[in-house]
């Protein structure tokens, strides 16, 4: 494949504002707040473009063309499995807003205590491990279709793995939530540039129906991807998402509540949106195949699927456009999870338990040595473990649901307890991975059968555990739902502990008289109290003031949010059907 003159000014163009954002963010970054949280500063726009880097891989085009190329457009559920959660995303931003923590290690030792804390350090870094080895094995991937195969998958991984760690070292959060921003646009465009360059060569819509099988062109086919598996699936996205370690820095750092909600919501149904075009790119890919154009009759590998597409169709300028598209969605999410790993060791383990009483800048480079640490890590794994990229993305989604229960009861539920917690951790994986044993399965294959009942295990170990066992102490308990139920958005004055929270929030503590009143009332009266928080007592949590006024901010998310995600589904099922 010849790399055009052309080519080469997009992908320098490209490295040069990378460069330039690197540079920039390091000169904002003093302290560990700067670097792991960005001070809770960012906006509206910036929050999207953050949630939708951090959430949107380059490995997701890479592992959705393939299966769709092997099993139909219905596969696009692997990718649409959280899109009826996605509503849902608006209720749960601003939990981790209110947790007022950088790391969720450090929320869950604030509600089950160290053990568990340590717990989840462990599953957090499996978790970041497997995240940024798919990461950069499905852009390896794609990279390496375009140059014709010449480079090799695994050399421009490391290539890959270069770059990213150079500008996340130096720039942190700031660096990586600009270059989200950067990359956003770009990857956006890749969703879609290879549709109308392929669409009149396959004869459109009927041209592509006159050469697959019927089943290719459904939503949900019986032996496939049915309701049942859609179902599970979007059980797995709707838990699963609450203990993704890298939740609290991508939700929890907008400048408040809304922005934190907006970015959540918006920057995911983004990339809800863009799967629609990698799936289409699966099915033209399909095509190709069978008619055996361009001389190929089969692909040696499915998730070779994306990367034959952007080879064969892409003309000079717009090839360049596709590998800086492919870095640029694989750097900025691969340098926010390594971030994220050095603030969960430095903040939940380091700073905490090893080293006490060194400066900030000490715990800087700690954490800076950290994230470096886990990459390295990573980047073993995707040279030597990784089969499929798709496999790999279901493992640690499914992880993460099995963390994710004792995160979620434990906000609905006050009587949930460390002991509880723990057998739900020992339930749900054991359970999962013994069932997977008896399939003679690999343990990254995803079933939704035995999803459900680790789930359930899960679930049952859990509430019975804590009933059998001794309540968490009251005063931690009361503190950490009190954290939940006072809004970040009141006005500090109006609060008695308003100098604690100026301080947890990174606000400057005003001068203004001290006015007391209950954040959960003040919450109320102004639409801002958290049906997640309140599920178990809606009525007791809505203090007095009508349901639909108490809860108004979340009512309204999660009614918009249903009708675009129900109208997303209804608007591609038309598309099929023209």
């Amino acid at each position: 494949m010849h790399i055009s003159a052309l080519d080469w000014v997009v992908i320098i163009g490209y490295f040069a504002v990378l460069a330039a954002i690197g540079i920039i963010a390091s000169l904002r970054v003093k302290d560990t707040d700067s670097y792991f949280m960005g001070k809770r500063r960012f906006g509206k726009l910036l929050m999207i473009a953050q949630s939708f880097g951090v959430g949107t891989h380059a490995d997701m085009p890479v592992s959705l063309a393939g299966a769709v190329y092997t099993s139909g457009f219905s596969a696009i559920w692997y990718q649409w499995k959280n899109l009826l959660a996605t509503p849902f995303y608006w209720i749960m931003a601003p939990v981790f807003r209110r947790v007022r923590r950088t790391t969720t290690a450090e929320m869950m030792e604030d509600r089950y205590g160290p053990a568990m804390a340590g717990f989840y350090i462990l599953f957090a870094f499996v978790f970041f491990t497997i995240n940024i080895a798919s990461i950069l094995k499905g852009a390896s991937k794609v990279l390496n279709e375009v140059l014709g195969g010449r480079l090799g998958v695994n050399h421009i991984l490391l290539g890959l793995a270069t770059i990213f760690i150079l500008y996340s070292f130096i720039g942190g959060l700031v660096a990586s939530a600009w270059s989200d921003f950067l990359q956003g646009f770009m990857i956006i465009s890749l969703s879609f540039m290879l549709i109308p360059l392929g669409w009149g060569l396959m004869g459109g819509l009927d041209g592509m129906k006159q050469t697959l099988p019927a089943y290719n062109f459904s939503l949900a086919t019986p032996k496939g991807i049915g309701p049942w598996f859609i179902l599970m699936l979007t059980i797995n996205g709707l838990v699963g998402i609450m203990a993704q370690p890298h939740m609290v820095a991508a939700v929890g750092t907008g400048k408040d509540e809304h922005a934190c909600r907006v970015g959540f919501f918006h920057g995911t149904y983004i990339k809800r949106l863009c799967t629609v075009g990698w799936a289409i790119v699966g099915l033209m890919v399909a095509v190709m195949v069978a008619r055996g154009m361009f001389g190929t009759h089969a692909l040696a590998d499915p998730e070779d699927a994306f990367g034959f597409a952007c080879r064969q169709l892409l003309s000079p300028g717009f090839r360049g456009l596709l590998i800086a598209s492919v870095m640029g969605a694989s750097l900025a999410s691969c340098a926010a999870l390594m971030v994220d790993s050095g603030a969960l060791f430095t903040q939940g383990l380091y700073r905490q338990r090893l080293v006490r009483g060194r400066s900030d800048r000490h715990y800087l480079w700690v954490g800076r040595a950290s994230g470096l640490a886990a990459v390295v890590i990573a980047i073993v794994y995707a040279l030597f473990l990784i089969q499929r990229v798709l496999y790999s993305f279901l493992l640690t989604e499914t992880m993460a649901t099995f963390v994710g229960i004792s995160i979620v009861i434990g906000i609905v539920w006050k009587r949930a307890n460390r002991w509880g917690a723990a057998a739900s951790l020992l339930a749900a994986f054991s359970t999962n991975f013994f069932l997977y044993h008896l399939k003679n399965e690999r343990l990254d294959y995803w079933d939704p059968n035995i999803f459900l009942a680790a789930l359930t295990a899960g679930i049952l170990g859990l509430v019975l555990v804590s009933l059998w066992t001794r309540p968490e102490p009251e005063s931690k308990l009361t503190h950490f739902m009190g954290q939940l139920q006072a809004s970040t958005d009141m006005p500090l004055q109006l609060s008695a502990g308003f100098a604690a929270a100026a301080q947890d929030l990174g606000r400057q503590t005003a001068s203004d008289p001290i006015l007391t009143i209950d954040p959960s009332l003040w919450a109320a009266e102004n639409g801002r109290q958290l049906l997640l928080v309140n599920l178990l007592h809606l009525r007791r949590g809505a203090y007095g003031v009508s349901f639909l006024k108490a809860y108004r901010e979340d009512l309204k998310g999660l009614s918009i949010g249903f009708a675009l995600s129900i109208g997303l589904i209804f608007s591609v099922w038309l598309l099929l059907r023209i």
